[in-house]
């Protein structure tokens, strides 16, 4: 397959002695935005989490099987901070810090030791406006990022995410917390960093899913059921388990 950027081969995660993840094979191809649907508690999040070994941080988690990004195993490899700069992550709810607008993006090239002004503005500048929000902040970077809507604020964390220059941006139902107008500004922010970025999205909303995603894996109690192009999967899914889903009669 050409230009795939993630390649995951037979994962199984536990939680102790109960199986979240079972046996998920999956390639992610660059430039494309990748959505995870299905149920509460199916396990989307966990696997989304394992594309940057969030899940190192929980006691007791196990993993076997493969995560390959550019040929590289990342469950082999020592560089955790290095693997979380390439794989930036957005969350669910908005988490600015507690700084100004403009200390909010510079943070992260600040910590790895970017002391240039010129460079940390430019870097700044860059980055909220690939966020498209420097037209609405450009006038009060320093104010507080605490003053700024839900809307800004997550797409200021995505701006921040973007500062680290990675390469994959993971996103754990990013809009849940937002009203429909910066959901949309969102989802069409999604769909112009895709051209830079490899993009994988966790989302409840099915029409999002639809709207913004090239391909869909449809999740439930721990495995892939299905995973195709969108429009497929939307309208001529291969598994009846799918089509239930999609067309609301579980969930």
């Amino acid at each position: 397959m050409e230009n795939k950027k993630i390649s995951v081969k037979n994962l199984n995660l536990f939680y102790g002695e109960k199986q979240a993840l079972f046996n998920i094979d999956m390639d992610i191809k660059e430039n494309e935005v990748t959505a995870l649907i299905g149920p509460s508690g199916c396990g989307k999040s966990t696997f989304l989490r394992t594309l940057n070994r969030m899940n190192d941080l929980i006691d007791g988690v196990k993993i076997t099987g493969e995560i390959f990004i550019d040929d590289n195993d990342i469950n082999k490899d020592d560089d955790v901070i290095k693997l979380r700069t390439k794989v930036g992550m957005v969350f669910q709810k908005p988490n600015p810090f507690p700084m100004s607008i403009y200390d909010n993006v510079a943070y992260g090239p600040k910590i790895h030791g970017l002391k240039d002004r010129k460079k940390l503005d430019k870097i700044v500048e860059e980055s909220l406006k690939a966020a498209a929000l420097w037209d609405e902040v450009k006038d009060r970077l320093k104010s507080p990022a605490a003053g700024m809507s839900g809307g800004q604020q997550q797409r200021l964390c995505i701006a921040r995410t973007i500062a680290m220059k990675p390469e994959v941006i993971l996103m754990d139902e990013p809009t849940s917390a937002l009203d429909p107008i910066s959901t949309m500004k969102i989802e069409e922010l999604i769909l112009s960093l895709k051209e830079n970025y490899t993009i994988v999205i966790v989302t409840h909303n099915m029409q999002q899913a639809a709207r913004i995603s090239d391909k869909t894996a449809f999740f439930l109690n721990g495995k892939v059921v299905e995973f195709d192009k969108t429009d497929i999967i939307f309208s001529n899914p291969q598994d009846m388990r799918t089509e239930d889903y999609i067309t609301g009669r579980f969930g």
